[in-house]
Formats: structure tokens, sequence, C-alpha cells
């Protein structure tokens, strides 16, 4: 690692889908602070999920804020910014004045759901994504014909649209007044372009033929930029005045990035509010038979691509929230393993929490939730156990999906994200797979992954085999679960989930 003087720390933003954390890391790649904040989930009907880009943009100054001043940092400390964000969420906002036209629209919601009509794969092999309400073009299509004027503002050039990532650069650069006479930065790197359905994964450009399929507007688009590099300057004023941005990604890849996947076979699983499975290829995308997504991992200036095959579960996390929130079921998160662990098991009952339809490797967005097998002798622990067996077993699919699409067989299986601090969890995961599972020291990948690119692009680190020797495990859980009893909960598993079917 360099040792050269200057600035001596790496800030790291994670826009999450529930909240939003900065954290400061040191130029050997331990965190030494972190502030977070969450976000309003607006919940409009049935199916529709929203943000407030203004009240993230307000949470990501003060999650900045917050970080510096607990360790009295100031700008000239910081040598590089990386950002990882939550994909596939759409914003259009006016450029004159910085606001959006419309709430964020979010990854989870299925509003667009109609949009690939009775063939959804027909783009796959152009984008590596499938036509359905996951990715951020429909969104974008959907805001500018909902909102009266927007498409004829959109084609006089009046708004900017893009995902989480775009708004905030955006932002960061001046927003609508620019800096010292320099227009805000529209830009957006290739990982979160590649979840939009306007890129062609061969050329990493917006494709013309798809932008109209889709009724986009190319001049609204941000241009597309390598992940790692020199990608913007944060403006001349605030608590991060003139600090180079030198890492983008999707928050995914950020985590993959984080948890040192830089070698083809390489996986790691994030258990945040959904489930995010990502294993790397290579130099050269592999496209699934198997209900899986093709995506870009990362791009450093100057060298091609890494691919990663992807599988996606919409609910992990936020399962255990609705427990909480919605439910009352448990007090809080951890509780969740206090209960479970007071049984043996989950006396039969499967919860299959299709709140969006379900994801990877169904996709079946006209399923909707189930709780089956219940019975009088039922209690809130069974149900809290079945909540963590459904994580794992979602997770099961995609490794089953993800094995037979690469030919290469999982014997260990990296973990990250706020739920793998529940070693329940983590052992139900390891037999419920038949594997190992391991689970560094910080959990948080997806902001450690942003601060290793962002010192890899200011040239902090030489490279990722440096990064890679960074990453420690705290952690291993070995599968104790007997072949019978796995069969069993699989068999239970595909049971219930074929009654979710048709619901929507």
């Amino acid at each position: 690692m360099s040792e050269s003087p200057g600035p001596r720390l790496i800030a790291a933003v994670d826009q999450g889908t529930t909240s939003t954390r900065c954290v400061l890391l040191d130029r050997r790649g331990k965190v030494l602070t972190s502030a977070q904040f969450e976000h309003e989930q607006i919940l409009p009907a049935e199916g529709l999920v929203e943000h407030d880009a203004l009240e993230i943009w307000a949470n990501v100054r003060r999650a900045v804020s917050a970080s510096m001043a607990e360790i009295d940092a100031a700008a000239e400390d910081i040598a590089a910014l990386g950002l990882s964000n939550q994909r596939e969420t759409a914003i259009v906002w006016e450029k004159a004045t910085g606001r959006p036209i419309y709430n964020a629209i979010v990854w989870q919601d299925t509003r667009t759901a109609h949009i690939g009509g009775e063939d959804p794969a027909r783009w796959l092999k152009q984008t590596g994504l499938l036509a359905n309400s996951y990715p951020a073009a429909p969104k974008i299509a959907w805001i500018l014909d909902h909102v009266d004027g927007a498409r004829e503002r959109a084609e006089r050039g009046e708004l900017l649209a893009g995902t989480m990532d775009s708004w905030l650069i955006w932002n960061f650069t001046g927003g609508a007044h620019g800096d010292h006479g320099r227009p805000a930065a529209h830009v957006t790197d290739i990982t979160n372009a590649s979840r939009t359905l306007l890129m062609d994964l061969e050329t990493g450009q917006w494709d013309t033929q798809l932008c109209e399929q889709f009724r986009v507007p190319m001049n609204i688009l941000p241009e597309i930029r390598p992940s790692i590099g020199e990608i913007a300057h944060v403006r001349e004023r605030g608590g991060l005045s003139k600090v180079p941005i030198t890492a983008v990604l999707g928050d995914q890849h950020a985590a993959l990035f984080g948890q040192g996947c830089f070698h083809p076979g390489d996986a790691k699983n994030t258990y945040g509010t959904g489930l995010f499975l990502l294993m790397n290829t290579g130099d050269v995308p592999q496209f699934s038979h198997h209900g899986l997504l093709t995506t870009v991992a990362w791009q450093i200036a100057g060298e091609r691509p890494v691919y990663a095959l992807e599988g996606s579960v919409a609910v992990g996390g936020s399962l255990i929230q609705w427990l909480r929130d919605q439910m009352g079921i448990i007090d809080t998160a951890a509780h969740s393993e206090v209960l479970a662990r007071q049984v043996t098991d989950s006396a039969g009952v499967v919860i299959v929490p299709a709140f969006s339809g379900l994801f990877a490797p169904r996709w079946r967005s006209d399923a909707r939730g189930v709780i089956v097998g219940l019975t009088r002798f039922t209690d809130r622990r069974h149900i809290a156990r079945a909540a963590l067996e459904a994580t794992c077993l979602q997770t099961k699919e995609v490794v089953d999906a993800m094995v037979r699409d690469s030919s290469v067989e999982l014997n260990t299986l990296r973990v990250d994200g706020g739920m793998v601090s529940n070693d329940l969890l983590m052992q139900l995961q390891a037999d419920i797979l038949g594997t190992s599972v391991e689970r560094p020291v910080t959990i948080e990948t997806t902001a450690l992954g942003a601060g290793f690119a962002a010192g890899l692009g200011a040239g902090l680190f030489r490279d990722t085999e440096e990064i890679a020797g960074l990453v420690d495990i705290e952690a291993s859980f070995n599968a104790q679960m007997p072949a019978q009893k796995r069969g069993h909960l699989i068999e239970q598993w595909n049971a219930a989930v074929e009654r979710s079917y048709g619901l929507a």
C-alpha cells in the first residue's frame, strides 16, 4: 500500500433502499466511523413503492456531516469519495430547479410489470435483463407518461432522468446552480446503466433502438462512465468540498467488490432489504438459462468490464421488518433470532414472502405472499423461524440456478448485509445449502466496497489483489442438518410457492 503523504481518509456513501450510510476508511481499509439515517417508505397502494429523493439527498448530507464530525475530519483529510446506491430506482427531475417531478419509483415497485408482455426475455442477450417491473427504464417512461406535460418537457431538454447514483452525483457537483460556472455532472456508471434495459452490454452505451422502444428520450439520460477512475469532483462548498469522486457502483456490485470476489467463480450473497447473489464470470458476459440476470460487475477506467451472473430476491430483510412493523410479532430485528431459537423447527409453517411477486429464478409477478401450514399449535416463535427459513430457501433456489448456469459448484458462500449478524440465520443457511458460509469482519461490505473502489480509483491501493488481502473472515458456519430433513424443507417450500401463484 502506498504510504505517500496526503489526505488520509476515504469516504464512502451507501445509499440503500431503507437508509443512507456514510463511512470513513483509513488508507489500510479500516472503518473508522459510520453514520446512518433511515428514510420514509412511501406505499401509495398495493404493489407501489416510492421514495422522496429530496429526503434521501438531505440524509446523504446528514450522514456525511455526522461521520466527519465524529472524528473531526475536514474536506482536506478526504482523498476520495466512493458511492454505492440502490439500483433500478428511477428519478426524473427539473434541470432548472433540481426538484423531482414525481417521487422516485423504487426497484420493488410493480406498476410496470406488464412491460415485457408474453416475452420478457426478448432483450436478455442484449441487456442481460428481463423486461419486467424490475429495471429502471419502464419506471422513467411511466413518470413521463403520467405527470402532466412531462414528456413534452423532456423532449425540450428541461428534465433529467437517471438512477439514484446520477441524482446524487448531480447534487454533489452543484445541482441546479452548478459549481462556479460549471454545470453539475449528469453521469452514471456502467453498473447502474446496465440495470436500466437501455444499455447494450457489448458496447457499454445507451442503445438508440432500446430507448425508442421504451420511450425514454436519450437527451435526458446521463453519460455512462467506468465505475472506477476519476468521475467528477464535489462542488467547492460543504463538508466534502473539491473531493474527487473516484468510484460509483450499484450496491450489489460494491458488495461483490468489498468481499474481494475478483476471480471468476467467486460469489457473495447480500442479505439486505432483498437478497442478491452475484458470481464473478470474468470479462465475457455469460447468459442464464435458469432465470438469472447478466450484469456488469464493475469497470476500471482503461480496462474491459468485469461481468457477473445475478440472482435477485425481492424480499429478505424486509420480511423481518414486516414482522416488526406491520404485524407486531417482534419488537426488533434481533428479536427474530431470540424467538426462533426457542423452537427446534417451524412446526410445518412456511412463509412465501412474495409481497411484490417473485424475482429470480421464478419471475412470477402474479405471485403474492402466503403463509401455509398453520395449526392451533403455531405461535410467533414458529412464524419467526419460518421467516428465517424463507430467507435461506429463497437463497437456495438462486444458488441452484447459478450452479446450473455456471457449472461451478459453490463450496463456500461469502455473505454480507445487516441480516448476517444473526447466527441462527447463518447456520440455517449453511444447513439448507449443504455448504459452508463465511461472514467477514465487516458485514456492511457495500459501503466497504465503495470505499475500496474509490481508493483504487484514487491510486491509494495498487490493485485488486492488495484489496483482497484486506478482507478478513470473522466466522464460518458449516452444514449440520441431515440431508433428509433438508430435502423435506425444500419439498415443503416448493409446495407453498405453488400456492402463491395467481393471487395478484
